[in-house]
This record gives structure tokens, C-alpha cells and sequence, in this order.
């Protein structure tokens, strides 16, 4: 078994303690209602607030909640980006991920679009799916500006089908994924080396995707549900995948960034070394997470201008 006291630095191992206090040990178990609350109270603790000058103002798509996030400049911008919060498909919301929006946008200098998409299990695949569509449709129209689509967790792989579904109608600008899970084999790899990492194991991711599915997924999915099932990768946009060392899901991140180059387009994975799944919110806490974050706001502000990132 892999001795993450070792791996893990002091900070990353003080970050994995301090959001492990908001759960009991019979978390996993306890309703879906009781989860979320121990999540959001998670996030309320970790929100480190909004940088000055970043204005927000909360509006709807369609019967979909959003918040849209403006820099100090206002919306001249060569961009937007559409954020897709993590969650493993049935937690978060605007709320959840409103610190780390607001620091993309005033960190890139520009607008950021949160969806509310809806959430497992009272709405299975394809809500989620379908709602990082019409997101990415709404935020296009509204700002006229490539799209760039970002997201962690499972908000990486909900913003990386959507690429997959818009590449050959919508002007993307970019894809920035963090540490997402794309659908990749679950029986080798990291999904096997780092079954029992901090903050989610290989049993926790496979159980969110059972709950988005509301049962046992389908033995064949479509990339509407596992991007790296697709069997055509050209076309998409430049992407950055950014995946955890310490992580089951990490393998995901050099597949699917391997098919993309395969196809002829544009893709690099940056493993972050020493850090755990849901890293982003150890952004204040880590040394290595904090340079992490930098990269994840480096890349997204190099892809709006065109640019390849210089990263790693």
C-alpha cells in the first residue's frame, strides 16, 4: 500500500487533515442531504474570498442557476471561460467553488460563467451533461467571445464532453481540466496504485458514478459520459489537463491528453507532484498547490490569447 506520509509533504498532509474533520467516519453512508451539508460546510471553511475588484451578479439560464464574475476591467477580454464546479456529480454549487471563480477571473483577467448544473441522484445523466451545454451555448452568446471551458473533478469531465459535443459548432478557445475523471480503465494504473488516496479513493470515485447514473453505469458509455471513450479526437480544442500525483484518477489525464495529440491537435498533462485530489482548495495552505494554481491560472490566461502555455 502506498505510504502517502511519506509523499505527502507537512502543508498537503496538514490540508488532507483539516478537511477530513468535516466528515465522520460513516460519511459515505449517511443521506445524500447529510453529505452535502458536511461538504458545504467544508467549503464555507476554506473560501478565501474574493479578490478586489471582481463584481459579481447571479442569473439564469433557462431553469439553471449561474453566476457570471467580471475582472477589474470590465468585459474586454479576448475570452470567457465557463467553470463546471467538482462534486463527484451530487454535491456544489455556486457557492462551493465561488472563491476559486472568482480568482480565475481576476487572476486571467477574464469573465468567468459558474453553472449551477443540476445534481445526482434526483437528476441522473444527462442533466449535468446537458446543462454544461446549454451553459456553454448561453456564455457564448453572452459575451461573443471564444470560449475557453474549465473545470475540476467531475466539472473537468463535464466541461471536456462538452468540448467533445460543441468542437464543430462554438469557437473554443481552450479546455483547462483539473485532476477530472474522463472515464478511463478503473482496473489498473493509478486507479489501482492510488485506490486509497487521501480525500478519494478508487471505491468513492466509482460510487459517484454510479449515483450519476443511478445504478450501475453502462458497460459501453458515449463520451456525453466518459470523454476518453470517444472514437474521434480531432477537432478539439487546445487543452491542458492538470492531474494529481496522489490520485486515482491521474491516469486519466495523460490518456486523454495523449488521444487529443494523436489526432493532431494540441494537449499536455501536467502532474502535480505530491498532491491529492480536491488540491485546489489547499491553495492557501501548500507551497506545492499554490504553484499548482498559478500554473492553472497561467494556462487558462495563455489559451485566451492564443498562446501555447509555457508549462510545465
Amino acid at each position: 500500500m502506498t505510504n502517502y506520509a511519506r509523499i505527502l509533504d507537512p502543508e498537503v498532509l496538514a490540508f488532507v487533515r483539516r478537511t477530513e474533520q468535516f466528515y465522520p467516519a460513516d460519511a459515505a453512508t449517511r443521506p445524500i442531504a447529510e453529505q452535502r451539508a458536511f461538504y458545504d460546510a467544508m467549503c464555507r471553511a476554506f473560501h478565501a474570498g474574493r479578490p478586489p475588484g471582481v463584481t459579481t451578479r447571479d442569473v439564469r439560464i433557462g431553469d439553471m442557476g449561474a453566476r457570471i464574475y467580471l475582472p477589474p476591467g470590465g468585459e474586454e477580454a479576448p475570452a470567457a471561460v465557463l467553470y463546471l464546479h467538482g462534486g463527484g456529480f451530487f454535491l456544489g454549487g455556486l457557492e462551493s467553488h465561488d472563491d476559486v471563480c472568482a480568482e480565475i477571473c481576476a487572476g486571467a483577467g477574464l469573465p468567468v460563467v459558474a453553472a449551477d448544473y443540476r445534481l445526482c441522484p434526483e437528476h441522473p445523466h444527462p442533466a449535468a451533461y446537458e446543462d454544461a451545454l446549454s451553459a456553454a451555448r448561453w456564455t457564448l452568446a453572452r459575451f461573443n467571445l471564444p470560449l475557453i471551458l474549465a473545470g475540476d473533478s467531475a466539472g473537468g469531465a463535464l466541461a471536456a464532453s462538452a468540448a467533445h459535443a460543441l468542437r464543430a459548432e462554438a469557437p473554443l478557445a481552450g479546455m483547462a481540466l483539473i485532476y477530472p475523471g474522463l472515464g478511463g480503465e478503473t482496473d489498473s494504473g493509478s486507479w489501482v496504485r492510488h485506490a486509497h488516496a487521501p480525500l478519494l479513493t478508487r471505491d468513492e470515485a466509482l460510487a459517484c458514478n454510479a449515483l450519476r447514473h443511478g445504478g450501475a453505469p453502462p458497460a459501453a458509455p458515449g463520451p456525453d459520459a466518459a470523454p476518453l471513450r470517444d472514437v474521434d479526437f480531432s477537432g478539439l480544442p487546445p487543452t491542458v489537463v492538470f492531474h494529481a500525483e496522489c490520485d486515482p484518477l491521474s491516469d486519466d489525464g495523460p490518456a486523454y491528453a495523449a488521444r487529443i495529440l494523436a489526432a493532431g491537435g494540441r494537449a499536455l498533462a501536467v502532474e502535480e507532484k505530491g498532491l491529492v485530489h480536491g488540491y485546489l482548495r489547499a491553495r492557501r495552505m501548500s507551497g506545492r498547490a499554490a504553484d499548482a494554481f498559478a500554473r492553472i491560472l497561467a494556462a487558462i490566461g495563455a489559451l485566451a490569447e492564443g498562446r501555447w502555455p509555457p508549462l510545465p
